[in-house]
């Protein structure tokens, strides 16, 4: 924070663009508070108001048309990885698809004042297969609305917005000091993260080519959707590892089952492998991309195990 108060002082237009283009593709950066200062700047005659204004309004435009894009030709992907603070990613992506295509075109015009939503749209709007013309229509829409509001502001209370920053550098002080505990705790967190994951490592991994002799095979992906390319190992089923008392096991008593998953540490595979253990289930665990690095059979995800996001009309 105090890092852009001083940096927009020092550099105006350079800062200002790059405020407004990083929180457009997620970052936690106030393109609000840069466009306030803008504004203020603007008043008093250090930076000219048309172009910090276009120069804002065409660098919005910018990372959301990337973002439009990434959505189209990435899908799940890059919500999956914009959804990933959330505690569960799939119920993130699911519930802002199906609010956005109830609510999409209006919600794109005032998506920019709500965090979170305004970093999902774009992309969602992408993956959704909305038009480009009209998605850059709304979203110039929005852009204009967002940028002259808090630009205007900032020009309109010039002399308060001065005073704000003085007190905000004081408080960004006091935030650097926050943020540093914050970020011990997260380190503590993952410490403590990884000595629970290394008590799920007690379940057996074998080599795929172990398993490829007569397992019984399950897909126990955390995310019960796919994207339209996805793999799975050849002649694996599918294992909801949310809902593993509801499934019964599709496997001989006396047969090895084996699970696997594709997220950080393998993660799921171990948790479902933990809870089969404790099941009395001859179970192992271990990963797609092992597999596919040993040379194995993969297959296409079945269309009816997929979960498709719903789409606009093109």
């Amino acid at each position: 924070m105090d890092f852009l108060l001083t940096g927009l002082a020092q550099h105006g237009y350079t800062i200002l663009f790059a405020a407004v283009f990083l929180e457009t593709i997620g970052l936690p950066v106030p393109a609000a508070i840069a466009l306030l200062i803008a504004g203020g700047a603007s008043a008093r005659g250090s930076l000219s108001a048309p172009l910090a204004l276009g120069g804002a309004f065409a660098t919005m435009l910018a990372g959301d048309t990337l973002m439009f894009f990434l959505g189209r030709y990435t899908g799940w992907w890059l919500l999956g990885l914009l959804c990933r603070l959330s505690l569960n990613p799939e119920s993130c992506i699911l519930r802002s698809a199906d609010s956005f295509y109830k609510r999409g075109r209006t919600l794109l015009v005032f998506a920019k004042f709500v965090p979170g939503i305004n970093t999902m749209a774009p992309p969602l709007a992408g993956s959704m297969n909305m038009r480009w013309t009209r998605f850059a229509a709304l979203d110039a829409a929005g852009a204009a609305l967002y940028i002259g509001a808090y630009w205007s502001a900032g020009f309109l209370f010039s002399d308060a917005v001065s005073a704000i920053t003085h007190t905000m550098q004081s408080f960004a002080r006091i935030m650097e000091g926050a943020l540093i505990a914050a970020v011990a705790a997260y380190l503590v967190y993952l410490v403590w993260r990884w000595f629970h994951m290394g008590a799920l490592r007690t379940v057996p991994r074998v080599q795929p080519s172990e398993v490829a002799q007569g397992a019984v095979i399950y897909d126990v992906r955390s995310h019960g959707y796919y994207d339209q390319k996805a793999k799975r190992i050849q002649g694996s089923k599918r294992l909801e590892p949310h809902a593993l008392h509801q499934q019964p096991l599709d496997a001989p008593a006396a047969q090895p089952v084996y699970v696997y998953c594709t997220c950080l540490r393998d993660a799921s595979s171990a948790r479902v492998a933990r809870d089969l253990l404790d099941k009395g289930i001859n179970v192992c665990q271990g990963g797609l991309r092992a597999w596919k690095k040993a040379g194995l059979p993969v297959e296409s995800v079945p269309s009816d195990e997929m979960q498709a996001l719903p789409a606009f009309d093109r």
